[in-house]
């Protein structure tokens, strides 16, 4: 799927949740399309947890799984999406929660997930943010805590959606991405060059990691 500078321009304003605030626009509809082809590709397996990656920064993956998410949560689905970007965390700046309890609280003080993560007005979806900032982030999200959390976690939700810094910058996002179902990757037009979207790929696959499909953000 690609989305056009007009699409994109609309996830830029401040109202970022065009999925939630414009159910029947045209870029709510290309989400649902993504959806859908998610559905398709794990109707017939138990697969929940996703990462979203890119291969740089900057490439709008934030602002795409939270639409992302939204979208689902409007299908009446249990949702959870995670910020597992514990070095530039904005799940929360866009869905204007606390981050005060996320992620580091749960791996690094035990804290229930039930108590971590923050409810939303969009459906049945949950935020777990990023918490407060961490100095190992990689020792982090690279632990076997985070495999656990994620394998308690699709007991309870229809679906994960996990964002994380990009692939070929930090290790841990490469290891995040072998401990999840797939992988979805997301480029820029006119940003992503091929030489590192080739990279990434490679990078993901010798992860061992689950690589289900891409998005193209055109801007």
């Amino acid at each position: 799927m690609i989305l056009n500078k007009k699409q994109q321009a609309a996830t830029a304003k401040r109202g970022n949740l065009v999925t939630f605030l414009y159910p029947d626009s045209f870029i709510s509809d290309q989400f649902r399309t993504i959806r859908t082809n998610i559905r398709f590709i794990t109707e017939s397996s138990d697969k929940k947890v996703f990462l979203i990656a890119s291969p740089g920064s900057g490439e709008g993956k934030s602002i795409t799984i939270a639409n992302l998410a939204a979208s689902m949560a409007q299908q009446k689905e249990k949702i959870l999406l995670i910020d597992a970007n514990l070095r530039s965390p904005v799940l929360h700046t866009i869905f204007k929660l606390s981050n005060n309890t996320g992620i580091t609280n749960i791996l690094k003080h035990r804290m229930p997930l039930k108590e971590a993560v923050s409810r939303t007005e969009i459906g049945k979806l949950d935020v777990l943010t990023s918490g407060p900032i961490s100095f190992n982030p990689a020792e982090i999200i690279g632990s076997e805590l985070m495999q656990e959390l994620l394998k308690n976690a699709s007991k309870d939700y229809d679906m994960i959606l996990v964002d994380a810094p990009s692939v070929l910058e930090f290790t841990e996002t490469r290891v995040l991405a072998n401990y999840c179902d797939g992988v979805i990757l997301l480029f820029k037009r006119a940003k992503t060059e091929l030489e590192k979207a080739s990279e990434a790929l490679r990078v993901l696959e010798l992860a061992h990691s689950n690589i289900i499909g891409a998005i193209i953000n055109d801007k």
